[in-house]
């Protein structure tokens, strides 16, 4: 059943155009939950997208771990059901589930084919309100999520990212993996896990996105039924933490023949005013492939690197600008001193109205691209009321970037891009290069 739900999602889908204009419905349940809906009555199924704000930054101290373990979980037996019994309850519903956890929020997403709404939300619910976290369960996850731990500590990417962060951060969530720790993961209970469900997935830090056949009036009752029960308030949030790492180079060995760096410094907040001049400034830079002006440098003409980009991070409670890139021992240096150099005559410099102009083109004419689906519409509005966004967003996007001239562009550059302030955290065994502070 699950594979013909996905069959008659994509064929369907197949025919719809791709969308940019959507029409928004803000919706309040009768108990008060609030969500963003786009009725679409063509296709007979609706696709459902909740997060709960705080994510695994609300892991309690020595329990790094606990909310990607509870994630885990959550499809893993609920109520009478175990995890065999709730695979055969969702496979013969045809619904697909999704648990996910981030630094700043834990994510559900459900799709489900109208004739099996009722059906499908109980057994969500189930699963939220009633897991079992049995001992069977925990310790198969608990193996697979200690299996990745140990995978990544042979990654030089993942390596370089733990570092960075580790320094950037201090003793913030922020500065250690979701996964958590081999040791942190090995003592956590099940009484842990429970904990932080309680701590993350509660009313008062949901946002809702829903979209397909369905009525305001039938999402509202759906919400109550579904999410009624939950603890009416979760933990509080962590507090702002500011970046702390100044620029120079970090130097972690390991033996391979190419070095992993990356590399960064402080960021800019989602809200702030010159968010899109940055945007496009970044797509510039780094974050537009073979167009970016660090491929261009660092790959095309030096042949330094395969690939090289950049982009912004603002978490909830901090912001990076932060970029990677992979070059043998020997060249990884000179790549280093190109990004650094191109960093700086940027700052200085601005960007050509050539560059401008195509980068608008190009962020303009993909951004309806996203509009491809149920899954995906409902995520980004979910994504929009996540980082406060009006309703209105949509539709004036592309508006917004268009608006950006080249003098914001150059005014932001000068106040974003700080070249001194870089600093690259490099693994591997780099000729050349040595930890500086």
């Amino acid at each position: 059943m699950i594979r013909f739900l996905s069959i008659l999602i994509i064929t369907l889908l197949a025919t719809l155009p791709a969308r940019a204009a959507v029409e928004i419905q803000e919706v309040t349940s009768p108990g008060g939950l609030k969500a963003w809906l786009v009725e679409e009555r063509s296709i007979p199924f609706t696709a459902l997208e909740i997060r709960f704000k705080g994510g695994a930054s609300l892991d309690r101290p020595g329990k790094r771990g606990a909310m990607h373990l509870m994630v885990g979980l959550l499809e893993e037996g609920a109520g009478d059901l175990n995890s065999t019994q709730f695979a055969a309850a969702a496979e013969e519903l045809a619904v697909q589930f999704g648990f996910n956890v981030s630094d700043d929020s834990v994510s559900v997403s459900a799709e489900f084919l109208t004739e099996n709404r009722d059906e499908a939300i109980a057994l969500l619910k189930l699963a939220l309100t009633e897991p079992t976290f049995d001992e069977v369960a925990l310790e198969r996850v608990r193996g697979q999520v200690l299996s990745i731990i140990a995978s990544d500590a042979k990654d030089p990417n993942k390596l370089a990212r733990l570092n960075f962060d580790s320094a950037a951060f201090g003793t913030h969530p922020y500065a250690s993996p979701i996964e958590g720790t081999s040791e942190t993961v090995a003592d956590l209970t099940a009484d842990d896990v429970r904990q932080a469900m309680a701590d993350a997935m509660s009313r008062d830090r949901i946002v809702i996105g829903a979209v397909g056949d369905i009525s305001a009036e039938e999402l509202g009752v759906l919400l109550d039924e579904l999410l009624g029960e939950l603890p009416a308030a979760g933990a509080e949030m962590p507090d702002r933490v500011d970046y702390d790492m100044a620029g120079g180079v970090t130097v972690i060995p390991f033996e391979t023949p190419q070095s992993v760096a990356v590399f960064g410094h402080q960021g800019i907040t989602r809200d702030d005013p010159d968010f899109f001049a940055a945007y496009i400034l970044n797509e510039i830079l780094g974050g537009g492939g073979f167009g970016s002006r660090l491929m261009d440098e660092v790959r095309e003409k030096r042949g330094l690197t395969y690939g090289v980009g950049s982009y912004l991070l603002p978490y909830e409670h901090a912001e990076l600008y932060l970029g990677q890139v992979a070059s043998s021992n020997d060249r990884i240096g000179q790549a280093i001193e190109v990004i650094t150099d191109e960093w700086r005559q940027l700052a200085e410099n601005g960007v050509t109205k050539e560059e401008l102009d195509r980068a608008k083109t190009y962020l303009t004419g993909a951004y309806p691209l996203r509009f491809d689906g149920n899954g995906p519409i409902a995520n980004i509005l979910a994504g929009m009321q996540f980082q406060d966004l009006p309703i209105s967003y949509i539709a004036s996007r592309n508006d917004n970037v268009n608006a950006v001239t080249i003098e914001d562009i150059k005014r932001v550059a000068a106040r974003i891009l700080r070249p001194d302030d870089l600093h690259f955290v490099v693994v591997g065994q780099p000729e050349g290069l040595e930890t500086t502070n």
